[in-house]
């Protein structure tokens, strides 16, 4: 047993994947460990030791590496799961609200979601080729859930129809993205702003 693997506690050698029947403890501990990676991430970047991120979920170092073997395993589940958070909201908002405030509360959500996204980015850009499917990723959950959104405001005359999601969400990243050096709430303003001029050619206006 190598150092990391004595540190793991585990006995797996690097790269190795614990194959075990996954019980609602273990799944609850998952989830408890991918929130907290998000948090450490946000506040130390994803370079921060894998030590602070067992310390703030309540588990062992060695639970965080049979999970996730490697750094970039951790880096991706937590991106995904930030992901998938972003496109479910859509389906709720839009059942709690009516077609443009859905929209316009979903939008903010992405703006949490690019906020979260900030302290990946060193990671994602690495060059390493474990994140080369999160793009698409990105791309198959999120157009989808802003474009069901953004017709059923345009259906509403809300909105105008001529807007591509695809297009949406990439201005409301490189909004967020710059507006977020002065704070989250300057972000959320200029997203505010972004969504407000949609309903320009909207049939309520």
């Amino acid at each position: 047993m190598n150092d990391e693997s004595k540190e793991r506690g585990d006995g797996l050698k690097p790269g190795e994947k614990a194959d075990r029947p996954v019980r609602a403890d273990a799944k609850r501990n998952l989830d408890g460990l991918l929130q907290a990676a998000m948090a450490v991430f946000a506040s130390s970047g994803a370079d921060a030791p894998v030590r602070e991120i067992a310390e703030k979920a309540g588990v062992g170092i060695g639970t965080v590496y049979r999970h996730f073997p490697e750094r970039s395993d951790l880096v991706v589940a937590v991106f995904r799961r930030e992901i998938d958070a972003c496109a479910d909201a859509a389906p709720i908002l839009a059942a709690e609200h009516a077609p443009g405030e859905a929209l316009a509360r979903w939008m903010q959500r992405f703006v949490d979601f690019i906020a979260a996204k900030r302290g990946l980015a060193a990671a994602l850009h690495s060059g390493n080729p474990a994140f080369d499917p999160l793009p698409a990723y990105f791309q198959q959950r999120l157009q989808p859930a802003l474009r069901s959104l953004l017709d059923a405001a345009a259906a509403a005359g809300e909105v105008r129809t001529d807007i591509a999601a695809e297009d949406l969400l990439n201005a409301a990243a490189s909004l967020s993205m710059h507006a977020y050096a002065q704070g989250p709430e300057h972000a959320r303003r200029m997203v505010s702003l972004l969504v407000d001029g949609l309903r320009y050619g909207g049939a309520q206006r």
